[in-house]
């Protein structure tokens, strides 16, 4: 069982990104490592996890006074009546600070129940162990909780670390097609962002990751787009500046799952598909970027058959509430959405500087589609 590890200290905390295939395994010794003084846990889990994984990590958690949730990993699950009725619970139960919640599942899951973990008491320990390939590239890492609210995603929320994160690449073997896409899209765009090498290698290797589902080429690409979030996120924890470049694509994501009300029929990562495509249209509008680059992206998607066609996952009707939901953005200042647009293949703008009205993206709205 050969693990990848990625060492993180962050604002005096430290822990560790822990890759490898079987690794739900060693959960117990990491507890002891990182918070031996815990002796309740909350698992929250996921209820799409199946049942055989789940009581393979419940065999590490033998020594603990367990309490389990099994919860359904829908967006509305993010919402301050859910979050009151676990916090409620823990508190029922005497939960402290140096006990311990779990969270095992997908992004949905490992937000919420983090965002619980920032809030009990101030802060209790928590250890991540993401079960979809979204989560394991993107939510897992960075230490953004969040729910949502009626004016947009994720809009509520804290910085808060976890002690560990375990990823396990066995957990994604049993991923839908459409969820590995899901989270194939986050490693798309780091790659976009960041490393022209590293979208070169998916350029060529990205049937190995999405078609067989090989373990020794899984487990590199999400190693390395770990490795690039985690250069944003310690160079701007806080999200003043540079981070502000992971959410290439986003601005056009965020508000498309909110105007089709978190409906599962528009999962994340296909949002974060079509997102990065209108911002790159967008960037190519600007003159930020040129045509070749833009058709550089849209020959992979061609090739690996990702759909960036709003129109074909959405209702014409509730283009007008992207925009609207695009004004609530939490990056904006001021009345003008903020854009992160890209140069070219591993470089962004300039965070910040490309600010635009809603009207103007109103007017070139069908440039952008």
């Amino acid at each position: 069982m050969k693990i990848k590890k990625i060492k993180i200290s962050q604002k005096g905390f430290k822990y560790s990104i822990m890759i490898g295939n079987g690794i739900i395994n060693s959960t117990r010794s990491q507890i002891r490592k990182a918070c031996p003084e815990v002796k309740k846990i909350c698992l929250v889990a996921d209820k799409n996890i199946p049942v055989g994984l789940r009581g393979k990590l419940k065999k590490q958690l033998t020594n603990y006074e367990l309490h389990e949730v099994i919860l359904n990993p829908s967006e509305k699950l993010k919402s301050f009546s859910n979050v009151s009725k676990l916090t409620d619970k823990l508190l029922s139960l005497n939960f402290n600070r140096t006990d311990l919640i779990i969270s095992f599942g997908g992004g949905v899951i490992g937000d919420y129940s983090a965002f619980v973990a920032s809030i009990l008491k101030r802060g209790i320990n928590l250890i991540n162990i993401p079960s979809t390939l979204l989560s394991q590239v993107d939510a897992a890492i960075g230490g953004k909780t969040g729910v949502n609210s009626k004016f947009g995603k994720n809009l509520l929320g804290t910085f808060y670390l976890p002690k560990a994160v375990i990823i396990d690449v066995n957990l994604i073997q049993s991923l839908s097609q459409r969820e590995m896409v899901t989270g194939f899209a986050e490693i798309l765009k780091h790659a976009i962002i960041f490393d022209k090498k590293f979208y070169s290698w998916l350029d060529k290797n990205s049937f190995k990751l999405l078609k067989d589902r090989n373990i020794k080429f899984l487990k590199e690409a999400i190693y390395k787009s770990c490795k690039i979030k985690l250069f944003f996120v310690n160079n701007d924890f806080k999200e003043k500046n540079m981070r502000m470049n992971l959410n290439f694509g986003h601005t056009f994501a965020h508000a498309i799952e909110s105007a089709n009300n978190y409906s599962s029929s528009i999962k994340h990562g296909e949002a974060v598909l079509i997102g990065m495509v209108m911002a790159t249209k967008l960037s190519k509008i600007l003159k930020v970027t040129t045509e070749k680059t833009l058709n550089r992206i849209l020959n992979f998607y061609d090739k690996y058959h990702l759909n960036y066609d709003l129109k074909k996952v959405l209702n014409k009707k509730k283009f007008s509430k992207i925009i609207k939901f695009m004004s609530s953005d939490k990056k904006n200042k001021g009345r003008k959405i903020n854009f992160v647009l890209l140069k070219q293949i591993g470089k962004t703008a300039e965070p910040g500087n490309y600010k635009y009205s809603p009207e103007f993206i109103k007017r070139n709205f069908n440039k952008l589609i």
